[in-house]
C-alpha cells in the first residue's frame, strides 16, 4: 500500500426510525476491492487509521470473507461506552470499491433517546 491516500467521494446517510442511532458513511475508492479488504483486515495495514488500543479486541467480531467483517470498539475517557463498528465492501464494476461503513453504540449504560440539556419544551404552568 502507498502513503498517498485513494481518492474517494463520500456520502453519508442518516437513518429514519429504529437506526437513528447508527452512523452510515459510504465511500466510492479508487482501489480494488482486494486492496481495500487487506486495509480493513490485516492488522500491521489497520492499525494506521484504527489502532488496536481502540478496540475491544484486535481479532474482528465477524466476518463474511472479502465482503463484510466487524470490530468491537471502545471509548478511552468516561463514560468508557462500546460500540460495533462494520466494514462492507463491494466492488463498483469498474474497478473501484464501495466501502459502507456502519457504526453503531452497542453500550447500554445510556439511554438510546436522550433529551437536550435545555430539553426546548414550552413552560407549562398548573392552574390551582
Amino acid at each position: 500500500m502507498s502513503n498517498q491516500e485513494p481518492d474517494a467521494d463520500a456520502v453519508v446517510k442518516i437513518p429514519a426510525g429504529n437506526e437513528a442511532t447508527d452512523l452510515i458513511l459510504e465511500y466510492e475508492l479508487d482501489a480494488p476491492p482486494e486492496k481495500v479488504w487487506r486495509a480493513i483486515t490485516i492488522r500491521e495495514f489497520r492499525e494506521q487509521w484504527l489502532p488496536g488500543k481502540d478496540l475491544v479486541e484486535a481479532e474482528p467480531l465477524a466476518e463474511v470473507g472479502g465482503e463484510e467483517v466487524s470490530y468491537r470498539m471502545k471509548d478511552s475517557t468516561p463514560p468508557y461506552l462500546e460500540s460495533v463498528v462494520a466494514f462492507q465492501l463491494r466492488p463498483d464494476g469498474n474497478g473501484r470499491s464501495v466501502l459502507k461503513i456502519i457504526h453503531r453504540l452497542a453500550d447500554t449504560q445510556i439511554p438510546m433517546e436522550t433529551k437536550a440539556a435545555n430539553n426546548n419544551e414550552p413552560i407549562m404552568m398548573c392552574a390551582a
